[in-house]
């Protein structure tokens, strides 16, 4: 079946990979092989790719920029398609269009580009559209259910487009309706901001940066915050009053700037990850009671 699915995206022109490591696909630097990688360069494309891949009965699974994942060591028995050729942004008016793997910094600089406000919360946020819309990712107090106006997704049941008010997707604390719809393959979205002045939209995203870089490992490989907020504390204080910071499993170490991240010291597999994560969990709630929920996705 993969022979017969590679041989049709070849002949579609859709570009296709097998036996690539995912390591370089993440930002947690973590991951064995995916038997195929499938980077389409159009929506369309991407629409084609997941059709065909229904058809012939194969596991799939969509990313963008990798940075809220978790691959396993024994790497994916089935099809990665890679968004990060999706790039296409358009702004009309206070409305920005963008496809789904258009960067969040990137969003951010359109906006400002354009003295647009509302996007200063994302500047710095390693994710893409789709990724964010997907698991409403926000920062600062704001997330990107606040900016969003409409969603357009393809419907692999149905084989069809649709195009979807904000209104009409439950959005929640890093959460969303596509979590429980799989079938629905996030294209694009329309984000309405309001108009600003480019100074005062131009230090708020270098102050957010300045407080990324003060506060989390941004040199180091990490998958970002590891564990979704509890409402009795964040996670990264009830992890660092555990005094778990630089406590390490393998590779995998508790950030010692921030409590709330797990970074791959350079040879760290997704079992230490795992392990350390389940030992966090262990002690947090041994000590405090509250049960920390995983934040990033484990794909296998």
């Amino acid at each position: 079946m993969m022979t017969d699915y590679l041989e049709c995206l070849q002949k579609e022109r859709i570009t296709a990979q097998q036996n690539i490591s995912l390591k370089n696909l993440c930002s947690f630097q973590i991951g064995g092989n995916a038997r195929m990688v499938v980077t389409p360069d159009t929506t369309e494309a991407l629409c084609r790719a997941v059709t065909l891949a229904v058809e012939f009965g194969l596991r799939f699974v969509i990313i963008g920029n990798g940075t809220n994942v978790l691959f396993a060591d024994e790497g994916f028995d089935g099809i990665i398609i890679h968004t990060s050729h999706l790039k296409k942004v358009r702004v009309i008016g206070s409305k920005i269009f963008a496809e789904c793997g258009v960067s969040l910094t990137k969003l951010s600089h359109v906006a400002q580009e354009n003295s647009l406000s509302g996007f200063e919360f994302a500047h710095g946020i390693p994710g893409n559209c789709g990724g964010a819309i997907f698991m409403n990712a926000g920062a600062f107090g704001h997330e990107i259910c606040e900016v969003m106006e409409s969603c357009t997704y393809f419907d692999a049941r149905n084989n069809r487009i649709v195009t979807l008010d904000a209104s009409q997707i439950h959005f929640s604390y890093r959460h969303s309706d596509f979590m429980e719809k799989p079938h629905r393959i996030i294209l694009s979205a329309a984000f309405r901001l309001q108009p600003g002045d480019m100074v005062q939209i131009s230090t708020q995203m270098a102050a957010n940066m300045q407080a990324r870089k003060e506060r989390q490992p941004l040199g180091v490989p990490n998958a970002g915050s590891i564990f979704k907020r509890p409402v009795e504390a964040p996670a990264g204080k009830l992890i660092d009053d555990c005094n778990l910071k630089g406590i390490s499993i393998g590779g995998a170490e508790v950030s010692t700037k921030h409590a709330g991240f797990i970074v791959n010291r350079g040879n760290a597999s997704a079992h230490d990850v795992l392990s350390l994560i389940q030992y966090i969990q262990t002690t947090v709630y041994e000590t405090y009671h509250v049960q920390l929920e995983p934040e990033i996705r484990y794909i296998y």
